[in-house]
C-alpha cells in the first residue's frame, strides 16, 4: 500500500490528501456541529476567532457550521445525481453496442439531442419546475450527465466487443454476463472513474450557480452559492464571510482536477 502511495504522481497525492480532507469534514463536521440554522441576532458578523472559527454571518449564525453542513450537502446531491447518470448512460451504451441497428441510432439520436444543451440550461429548467426542492435539481444533474456516460461506454463496448478475449469468450460458450462482469466491465472501469470526477465538480458548480443567481437551493438551506449570495451585500464589511465559500468551493475543484489529472508523473 505504501509502495502504491509513494508511486503516484506528487498532483495526484495532493488531490487524494486535500479531497479526504474536504469529504471527511463533510461526514464529521455536522455530526459535531449540527445546528446551522439558529440566528443569534447578538453576534452578528463576528470575525474570526477561537470561539467561532470562521466568524458569524449577518444572523448570527456559525459559518464553520453552515459550511461543513453545505459541503455535506453538496457533494451528497451531486453524488447521486453522477452515480444515477452513470448507472443510466452505461447501461444505455451498453445496449446500444450490444443490440446496434436502429436501437443504436435511435439512443444516440437521443444523447445528441441532450448533448447540445449546456450542462447548467439543463438543470435549470427541471428547477423551473419545482424550484428549491432537491428531487428536482436531482432529475437535472442526472439528466445532464448521462450523456457522457453513454458516449465513452458505447464507444468503448463496441471497440472490446470485436477484440479477440470477445470472440474467443463467446465460442467457448460464456454467456453474456460473463462477458460484461469480465471483459465490458473492466475496461470501462478506469475511464468511468475519471468521468465521475469530472461529473462531482459539474454538479457541485452547477449547483453553486444555480444557488448563486436565486433558482436553486433557497434559504436558509447552507449551500455554498446560496450562502455566497446572502454574505455578497456584506463583502466590504466583513470580507473574511464571503471568502469561506468561494475558497471553500475552489478548493474542492482543486482536489478534483488533480485527482482525475494522468497516472504518469510529469
Amino acid at each position: 500500500m505504501m509502495h502504491y502511495w509513494q508511486s503516484l504522481p506528487l498532483s495526484r497525492r495532493a488531490g487524494i490528501s486535500l479531497l479526504s480532507l474536504i469529504i471527511l469534514a463533510a461526514i464529521l463536521g455536522p455530526l459535531l456541529m449540527p445546528d446551522a440554522i439558529s440566528q443569534n441576532l447578538d453576534n452578528v458578523l463576528l470575525a474570526p476567532s477561537w470561539q467561532q472559527w470562521l466568524g458569524t454571518d449577518h444572523l448570527g449564525r456559525s459559518m464553520l457550521a453552515r459550511l461543513v453542513h453545505a459541503l455535506q450537502l453538496s457533494f451528497g446531491l451531486a453524488l447521486v445525481s453522477v452515480i444515477s447518470a452513470a448507472l443510466i448512460g452505461i447501461s444505455l451504451g451498453l445496449l446500444a453496442a450490444w443490440r446496434g441497428g436502429w436501437v443504436e441510432a435511435a439512443l444516440t439520436s437521443i444523447a445528441d439531442a441532450v448533448m447540445t444543451l449546456p450542462v447548467l440550461l439543463v438543470v435549470l429548467l427541471f428547477a423551473a419546475f419545482a424550484q428549491g426542492e432537491f428531487w428536482s435539481l436531482y432529475l437535472g444533474l442526472s439528466f445532464a450527465l448521462w450523456v457522457e456516460y453513454f458516449r465513452v461506454s458505447r464507444a468503448s463496448i463496441k471497440a472490446t466487443l470485436l477484440s479477440s478475449p470477445v470472440e474467443s469468450a463467446r465460442m467457448l460458450g460464456f454467456s453474456n454476463s460473463y462477458i460484461v462482469r469480465k471483459h465490458l466491465l473492466p475496461e470501462l472501469a478506469p475511464m468511468i472513474a475519471t468521468l465521475m470526477l469530472f461529473g462531482i465538480s459539474s454538479a457541485i458548480l452547477a449547483l453553486a450557480a444555480l444557488g448563486f443567481v436565486g433558482v436553486g437551493l433557497r434559504p436558509p438551506t447552507p449551500e455554498l452559492g446560496v450562502m455566497m449570495i446572502e454574505l455578497f451585500p456584506y463583502y466590504q464589511e466583513a470580507p473574511w464571510l464571503i471568502a469561506a465559500p468561494v475558497i471553500t468551493l475552489a478548493l474542492i475543484m482543486l482536489s478534483l482536477a488533480l485527482l482525475s489529472g494522468k497516472k504518469e508523473a510529469i
